[in-house]
């Protein structure tokens, strides 16, 4: 709402989309035919192959994403075993006021699934980073990663594709900031 109130929803460009639903199935009520009669289908027969649908596709996101979330435990381990606890402390801390803008900065370019960054995350605050760099990488990071951008640069003119970028960093960095005064005052 706020880009467009900018005026920048006119940058989207002509985008055409192609399919949807079509034929009997696409309406409420579809009809049967069973031996050459006609009947009306139960709410069961009409939603089957949607729910199968359904199924096939949460069993096949799982397996997608079972791998990313092994890598980053493996990842989330490596950090808690190896990585020295003062740098990271030091640098991304709740002492340092640019740990937050800087993780946000590098979280929106960086291509990270959102499953590999819970065991990071801990990880990370493990090792005394601020809750809040943490939150504006993951934000960054799920928000605004190279493909994304590039998905969105094909339907976003260049001054709404920066804006879009600029309105993720901002967030990342609203939220960052306001996780550690949260957890400031606890």
């Amino acid at each position: 709402m706020a880009l467009e109130a900018l005026g920048l929803g006119a940058y989207v460009k002509k985008v055409r989309i192609l399919g949807g639903a079509q034929g009997c199935c696409a309406q409420e009520g579809c009809c049967a035919q069973s031996a050459g009669v006609f009947r009306q289908q139960s709410w069961w027969e009409r939603n089957r192959p949607a729910f199968r649908l359904a199924a096939s596709n949460a069993v096949g996101l799982f397996r997608q994403m079972v791998p990313y979330l092994l890598v980053g435990v493996a990842i989330g381990a490596f950090i808690y075993g190896f990585a020295p606890t003062e740098f990271l402390a030091r640098v991304a801390g709740p002492d340092n006021p640019l740990a937050v803008p800087v993780a946000a900065i590098i979280g929106v370019p960086m291509y990270v699934r959102t499953e590999t960054m819970i065991p990071i995350g801990f990880a990370l605050t493990q090792k005394g980073v601020s809750v809040g760099a943490f939150m504006a990488l993951a934000i960054g990071g799920a928000g605004a990663s190279v493909p994304e951008l590039a998905m969105l640069a094909g339907i976003f003119q260049r001054r709404l594709w920066l804006a879009y970028i600029l309105t993720i960093f901002l967030i990342a960095t609203f939220i960052g900031y306001l996780f550690n005064f949260i957890l400031f005052f606890k």
